[in-house]
């Protein structure tokens, strides 16, 4: 962005700024009148560290003016329940992107994050998800996400953290139960195939929502439909037990094939099987035209790769609050590149490049002055010339 585009700017600092002010505006860190630190000292840490991929306590121990690590690390410890996380987070990572959202019905995905476990003890294991193979574990801390997805861009709406014993279907009913709190216009609902199953469909068709999931291949008369003949909708029925009673849910499956021509090394006609109840959808081609839409999750899972602070803690309140973060910083970097960022005009807003990894840039550097990071280690001798310019 040029400076003669803007009468004002954004600053490093300010950004700074507007992550510690939401973060202790939203969840309150009761420490005492006694305490040699203030809540926003804590902030500036864990943003900090969330913005460089940093653990706590490398960031304190190469700051000059930030507390002890072992001081935020005991703070984190004792200072946050999970309980009260939970219920905070859900209005933190709400916050300012509500405004953002469009008055005409918009596409909503949910999907499962998993975060792989390697461990071989754990404090409860019911803090644990157990899911299907991945990245070589089956043990997972796992975490239920919901988005928005308005003009291609993606705003988390919920996170919710995975246990053991969770199920799709109860996932899937806090996930609609949080959309219906909200004054939004559902267009559609996007499911990854972990949540293909009986007790899921018949809850979609109990919240009257439209949805598009790709199928999973159970049974004889399905695998047979998905290798052979061209593009067609057919009845498709599952079959589901619940305290000894048995129902079916019938819906129908779009079914869109294309040749691969090569692609990823196969040959021959790929079939992409959709279970769909959504009006718009009318062929099996917009099926998967539409679902591809919801490929877009991919990138925020890799974003939070990229903007989480590092902890080998089994502390479940501690990776929640962590994780939280992570999201509010892309939350809050859409929110202000749209509403301070883009320029106003005459049709659409015009948005000036502001990418996520310059973001954190800002982010790291405004903390790093902050908590005034070391800009120079011990020599035991004197630079000679190379060193010089």
């Amino acid at each position: 962005m040029q400076p003669n585009q803007a009468a004002n700017e954004l600053t490093e600092e300010q950004v700074l700024n507007f992550l510690v002010n939401t973060l202790d505006e939203e969840i309150d860190i009761e420490l005492g009148e006694n305490a040699d630190i203030d809540s926003e000292d804590i902030w500036d840490v864990l943003v900090g560290a969330t913005a460089d991929e940093d653990s706590v306590s490398h960031l304190c121990e190469i700051s000059e003016e930030s507390p002890h690590g072992n001081t935020i690390l005991h703070h984190l410890r004792t200072k946050f329940e999970l309980s009260e996380l939970e219920r905070v987070g859900k209005t933190l990572i709400q916050q300012d992107i509500l405004e953002l959202l469009p008055d005409r019905p918009v596409e909503v995905a949910a999907d499962l994050h998993l975060r792989p476990y390697y461990g071989e003890e754990y404090d409860s294991k019911e803090e644990l998800y157990e899911s299907l193979a991945k990245a070589g574990t089956t043990t997972f801390h796992g975490y239920a996400t919901l988005y928005a997805r308005v003009r291609n861009k993606r705003y988390t709406l919920a996170v919710r953290r995975l246990t053991d014993g969770d199920t799709a279907s109860s996932i899937l009913a806090e996930l609609l139960g949080v959309l219906e709190g909200l004054d939004l216009e559902v267009k559609a609902v996007y499911l990854d195939r972990e949540f293909y199953d009986t007790y899921c469909l018949t809850l979609l068709a109990a919240h009257n929502c439209a949805y598009v999931m790709p199928i999973v291949k159970w049974g004889e008369a399905i695998q047979t439909e998905l290798s052979e003949g061209w593009s067609r909708v057919i009845d498709h029925d599952l079959r589901g037990e619940i305290d000894g009673h048995t129902w079916t849910v019938d819906f129908p499956v779009y079914i869109d094939c294309t040749y691969q021509q090569g692609n990823y090394g196969e040959e021959g006609v790929a079939r992409h099987g959709y279970a769909v109840d959504a009006p718009f959808i009318e062929t099996p081609r917009q099926a998967r035209k539409y679902y591809s839409r919801r490929f877009g999750i991919e990138s925020t899972y890799r974003l939070s790769e990229r903007s989480i602070a590092m902890t080998t803690t089994q502390n479940p309140a501690v990776r929640f609050l962590y994780v939280l973060i992570s999201f509010l910083l892309q939350n809050a970097w859409r929110y202000l590149h749209w509403e301070y960022v883009a320029s106003p005009r005459q049709g659409a807003r015009r948005l000036w490049s502001w990418r996520f990894d310059e973001f954190l840039g800002m982010v790291r550097r405004a903390a790093e002055t902050a908590l005034a990071v070391r800009r120079a280690v011990p020599a035991n001798k004197p630079p000679d010339d190379r060193f010089e310019r």
